[in-house]
């Protein structure tokens, strides 16, 4: 097969400070880039059809079929990065530069890339700053039409090794302008809350629970790991004497080389939690670690050797330690976590944390690939009310977003099985926590409500349930309450996820204050660029506010994203108790005479 030569959009990536990074932790820099790889990078070059010509040790050639495509790519790869870099010490950072360039190639018959178009695509890499995007001219030019971006023309630059200078324009993720025109003010970024370091500690004992390491010598083995974490988490939420942030936010250290005290001041506790797990055949090896920020010492540590089929006594035997070791003095209510669990088989734990940690990826492919997994749990143990729950909520999540082809059936599917859950465990918080969603989507509102409410008797720190409340407060027609209980998810969750933002704007547009939604969805837009939910309401609170030109530019970007977007189902399907709450959105697009 002979070369070919062709115009190609060429990304290049580096990580930046590759080198002081591994000198730091080299094991520990390795095993999260490949988490990267695996997690983020490659899913995402994979949704805009790149190809990865080659690995060039921590950095990546990768050819797309558009510029549009690698330009799209990129913002996402990078917006994602600043979110889990959200609370790491710069020092510990991993941050990608990037370089775009339209080009000529050769393509070798190896399918490796060579010529001018990857030289210049790697120079412009060198000179991007950590977190940005760099564009040739001839990139720039194929997307500053189709892409809202804010950029800064940096004029012709001198790029090392190429004769002609090159005008390159930079791209900060985190100033791409939105529909609505210009781009925000950094200040404006994140309005509510304040930074995670701003919060003063809580007056009962606080605690993060870091995701243990995985020392099975197999990556594969990592969801094990994970899911021991997320329980010990779970069973600390349970405990209303006791502050326990969310795995959400404990979760964006691993394999983060990152000190204790950094960890404890970005989210707001005094104690954290660390440790590993070791699976080898049918034994298990749990280590864990109490450490006190405030000074660095070690308030307890244990380590458990145990037969696979223990590993249940061994989390409530930790849980029990944790306790008493921060002498927390227990109410009456709060002795029942710690009373032991039902038992449950091993491989149906194991089948139910892969099913967990593929439905919280939230794309049709991985629901569907969650409650395959679950209904295996159900295979062997017919009785196991958190798997009926996950697979309950994946039901509802198919109804949500219209991945199924009767999605009303899914969600009469989902309330079914969530309502059998919680009758076969009425004590267990996820159960409740899917019955009230379901309920809520259902438009029972005061059913749904009242299962939040019995969720957070159970376990007064649970996220999930404070959000799950907040969400049906807010279709309720009780915007102040929700606005409470969001208050509430941000200091348990300080890297609380994007969606948040989207409740936020949700409350704060039903109470009338367009600006305070326009910020809170300028937020998560740039956290997501994505979301057309979010481009919908921006829409109609700049038409409330009678700015038809930033009214049309957000609609539109909705419309792109979302071609089938459409007001009737989404009428059809939020559930307001109101109408006129939902109408009020509508009457915004009509003001800016979007709609009629």
């Amino acid at each position: 097969m002979s070369d070919t030569r062709k115009i190609a959009a060429i990304l290049v990536a580096d990580v930046v400070g590759y080198s002081r990074l591994a000198g730091l932790d080299e094991e520990r820099i390795l095993a999260r880039l490949r988490t990267l790889r695996s997690d983020l990078i490659d899913p995402t070059i994979a949704v805009y059809n790149g190809r990865i010509v080659k690995r060039t040790g921590d950095g990546s050639i990768i050819e797309f079929r558009s510029v549009v495509d690698a330009v799209r790519c990129a913002i996402e790869v990078q917006s994602a990065m600043q979110e889990r870099n959200a609370g790491v010490p710069e020092d510990r950072r991993i941050e990608f530069s990037i370089g775009i360039h339209l080009g000529d190639v050769v393509e070798e018959s190896d399918g490796d890339l060579m010529g001018d178009g990857v030289n210049i695509a790697s120079r412009l890499e060198g000179i991007a700053r950590p977190g940005a995007i760099c564009l040739s001219e001839d990139a720039y030019r194929q997307v500053k039409a189709r892409l809202d971006l804010a950029v800064t023309d940096l004029g012709a630059t001198q790029l090392k090794n190429i004769v002609e200078p090159i005008r390159v324009y930079a791209l900060e993720i985190g100033l791409a302008r939105k529909a609505d025109g210009p781009a925000p003010a950094p200040s404006s970024a994140k309005p509510h809350p304040p930074p995670p370091a701003a919060y003063g500690l809580p007056e009962k004992p606080s605690i993060a629970v870091l995701a243990f390491d995985n020392m099975s010598g197999d990556t594969e083995q990592a969801y094990f790991s994970d899911g021991i974490s997320e329980d010990i988490i779970t069973d600390l939420s349970r405990l209303s004497e006791l502050h326990v942030i969310a795995r959400n936010s404990s979760f964006v250290y691993k394999n983060a080389a990152v000190s204790v005290p950094d960890v404890a001041k970005a989210l707001g506790v005094r104690y954290v939690l660390e440790g590993s797990v070791r699976k080898a055949g049918n034994r298990v090896r749990v280590t864990a670690q109490l450490i006190d920020a405030n000074d660095g010492g070690h308030v307890w540590a244990n380590r458990f050797d145990r037969d696979l089929t223990d590993i249940f006594a061994v989390q409530d035997e930790l849980t029990r330690e944790i306790v008493a070791a921060l002498k927390i003095q227990l109410t009456g209510s709060d002795q029942s976590p710690l009373a032991g669990r039902r038992p449950v088989d091993v491989k149906a734990y194991e089948l139910l944390l892969r099913g967990r940690e593929q439905a919280s990826v939230h794309t049709r492919l991985a629901n569907a690939a969650g409650r395959s997994l679950a209904e295996a749990a159900i295979a062997i143990d017919p009785d196991y009310a958190a798997a009926h729950a996950l697979i309950a909520f994946t039901h509802v999540l198919d109804y949500i977003n219209d991945w199924s082809a009767d999605p009303e059936q899914s969600l009469r599917t989902g309330r079914t099985l969530a309502e059998q859950a919680v009758v076969m465990a009425d004590d267990q918080p996820d159960c409740r926590c899917a019955l009230s969603v379901a309920c809520m989507w259902m438009r029972e509102l005061d059913r749904a409500r009242d299962e939040a409410h019995l969720g957070l008797a159970l376990a007064p720190n649970s996220v999930q349930l404070h959000m799950a409340l907040a969400h049906a407060l807010i279709f309720s027609g009780e915007p102040k309450a929700a606005l409470g209980e969001l208050d509430i998810s941000m200091r348990l969750d300080p890297l609380y996820p994007e969606v948040l933002l989207q409740f936020l704007a949700d409350a704060h547009f039903s109470l009338g204050n367009y600006e305070t939604a326009i910020l809170a969805i300028e937020a998560r837009l740039m956290r997501n660029p994505h979301s057309e939910t979010a481009f919908a309401l921006l829409a109609s609170c700049h038409g409330h506010l009678g700015r038809p030109d930033q009214s049309r530019q957000a609609w539109n970007r909705a419309l792109e994203l979302n071609p089938n977007f459409s007001i009737d189902r989404r009428r059809r399907v939020l559930p307001f108790r109101n109408p006129d709450d939902f109408e009020r959105r509508v009457e915004g697009l009509r003001k800016a005479g979007l709609v009629d």
